[in-house]
């Protein structure tokens, strides 16, 4: 698996390019454009269409950063008024393991807008879609408002050092103050965050300019049980504290809270034969979770039966590099492998032979990361080495009616490639190397990916349609 970040120092980009007038350049039809199938010519680049977001940000933290995780606040279930504030923890992948640092986000004034999945029908014979176009080109812009207010994101950031580089972090979803690292050092580390959070949530002004030195703080705990460092961690969804933590010697332990801190059992469980790449406990039965293997196998386990799988099943000719356990349709899985397919695997019917209900091959560079959608049980994220994240929705099938239907209201030719899956729902680019991406559990169709050249914040304008009613 392709896991390692080039540790340069992330450069900022000049978003802001000359444009060029309109007189003097021809128009040119706008294509879709397929990675890995399209080819630039010379004189073509790639352009972002912004109307295809409700929201669209990206922002540097200087190192970048493998992992991250969102934190749960109380600042509101199912938000979707503008601007939104979140909160977040990420760790770096730096030069020296001694310039490393566990970064605690506050990241406020997320603008954006919700736009009509459909364009606005045609009123007496006159196309209104040209005021839309004049107000959305006064929306998209990432420098300030009708107002004069400033639309960029306010970031602010509190440090913790954290010697080597920061593998994976998770936040526990009951204490989002609590964070559990994994570090290349072979070490898996519990912080508590509380101070640090606290400050920022009490302040508009702390960590503003991003340039406060790291701080020195003693995790509270320390293991260094594991005999080989490791990615694969989770916290159980159901049991407060409880943690899993799996190596490159395919070796998983469990830790159990204990008044205050953890006891970590150190017999590991045992069951794959190489690298132990990702884990996930089940958001149905607080005792089994899943694990995933550069072996090919993908492993359920119940921790109060043995230390071995009570069941093992081959899920691809390669690596699996990610698994994501549906939290609202228990009995499926999804996984990622590194030769760009991802799998649907129905639990039910495991027994009875291949539970893979759904398999697609779009991707052609390792899967990096996979995510199931808090709000919609059909619908799940990808983000894959060949610089895409994708939006998938199960449930779709092609209608050629609905289709003819869009197109004629678009009022023009939707110049789509064929051979997609209809169940694609959306690409987002412009990403060198993404690594990992969640979707905001309190923020229905915002996503929120890590790349080597930093963050994005995306809300594509089409994933509203597959959202519960919440006026309902």
């Amino acid at each position: 698996m392709v896991r390692s970040i080039n540790p340069k120092k992330a450069k900022r980009k000049n978003k802001k390019g000359e444009a060029s007038s309109s007189s003097s350049v021809p128009s040119m039809p706008t294509r879709v454009w397929q990675p890995g199938v399209d080819k630039l010519e010379e004189g073509e680049e790639l352009q972002c269409d912004p109307s295809a977001y409700n929201s669209l940000h990206g922002f540097h933290v200087g190192w970048p950063c493998l992992s991250f995780d969102i934190l749960g606040d109380k600042l509101g279930l199912n938000r979707t008024e503008f601007p939104h504030t979140l909160y977040m923890v990420a760790g770096t992948q730096a030069e020296k393991a001694n310039m490393n640092s566990i970064g605690l986000f506050k990241i406020s004034n997320v603008s954006g807008k919700r736009r009509d999945v459909v364009p606005k029908k045609v009123v007496n014979g006159d196309d209104d879609m040209e005021d839309e176009d004049d107000e959305d080109e006064d929306s998209d812009s990432d420098e300030e408002s009708e107002d004069g207010a400033s639309t960029a994101p306010v970031i602010q950031v509190r440090r913790v050092a954290h010697h080597g580089c920061v593998n994976r972090i998770r936040a526990m979803p009951q204490n989002p103050h609590i964070c559990v690292s994994w570090a290349d050092s072979g070490h898996v580390q519990v912080w508590d965050m509380s101070s640090h959070l606290n400050a920022l949530a009490e302040s508009e002004t702390e960590g503003k300019d991003g340039t406060s030195p790291a701080l020195n703080q003693a995790p509270l705990v320390n293991f260094s049980g594991h005999k080989d460092e490791g990615y694969a961690i989770d916290w159980s969804p159901a049991t407060a504290g409880r943690l899993l933590s799996g190596d490159c010697m395919s070796m998983i332990h469990l830790w159990e809270p204990a008044s205050g801190s953890w006891t970590v059992d150190p017999i590991p469980l045992t069951g794959h034969t190489a690298s132990v790449e990702d884990l996930q406990w089940s958001p149905a039965e607080a005792n089994v979770f899943a694990s995933c293997s550069v072996d090919g196998t993908i492993a359920l386990w119940d921790v109060r039966v043995g230390k071995t799988p009570a069941l093992s099943f081959k899920a691809h000719n390669a690596d699996v590099n990610v698994i994501s356990w549906n939290r609202l349709a228990s009995c499926m899985l999804a996984s990622g492998s590194d030769d760009g397919a991802f799998s649907i695997h129905d639990l039910r019917v495991i027994k009875e032979g291949d539970a893979k209900v759904a398999h697609f091959e779009y991707h052609k560079h390792p899967i990096t990361s996979i995510e199931w959608s808090a709000h919609e049980s059909s619908t799940l994220a990808v983000s894959s080495g060949d610089n895409q994240l994708t939006i998938w929705d199960l449930s779709l099938e092609k209608d050629e009616e609905e289709e003819a239907e869009f197109k004629a209201q678009t009022k023009e030719q939707v110049n789509t490639p064929q051979d997609l899956p209809p169940q694609l729902l959306f690409v987002h680019q412009g990403q060198k190397d993404l690594k990992e991406l969640h979707w905001h559990n309190q923020i229905p169709g915002m996503i929120i990916s890590t790349a080597e050249d930093g963050f994005n914040i995306l809300m594509p304008y089409n994933i509203q349609n597959t959202l519960p009613d919440l006026a309902a």
